[in-house]
């Protein structure tokens, strides 16, 4: 028994404050918590869905939902085909933040569109992407 009682002080020091640790770091990790492209904003909300559009159209709107990001400055990238095409920043005052931000989009600037948000230091929290397709197809 008592070695038992030995080895579990023993993991108990060794492995305990590594979990309450990283249970911290966890607790501080901005992330998106809900992210879509929309063809329009209501109420704060998107109003559907889009994965593909038709370039006939020519906006397009991106609306996130971020958690634990608050006293940071975020940034909608917007980027074809790897190349930065805008930059929208908000500054998140709360841990439970919506924003959103809208694309004027060309009729020859079809191909995959993606959108990264980008956190206060610069790294990139998570990416999201829509086609923009030629009409006829």
């Amino acid at each position: 028994m008592k070695r038992v009682l030995t080895l579990l002080a023993l993991f108990i020091t060794t492995i305990g404050p590594f979990q309450f640790a990283n249970a911290n770091a966890n607790a501080n990790t901005g992330e998106v918590a809900r992210a879509q492209f929309t063809s329009a904003i209501e109420a704060r909300e998107p109003v559907d869905k889009v994965n593909v559009l038709s370039n006939d159209i020519n906006k397009i709107y991106f609306f996130s939902e971020l958690r634990n990001l608050q006293d940071q400055t975020v940034t909608h990238r917007w980027l074809l085909a790897g190349q930065v095409m805008a930059e929208v920043s908000f500054n998140v005052a709360g841990p439970r933040w919506r924003v959103n931000s809208s694309k004027a989009l060309q009729p020859g600037w079809v191909g995959d569109w993606t959108v990264a948000v980008i956190d206060g230091a610069g790294a990139v929290v998570s990416e999201y992407t829509f086609k923009y397709i030629e009409a006829n197809q």
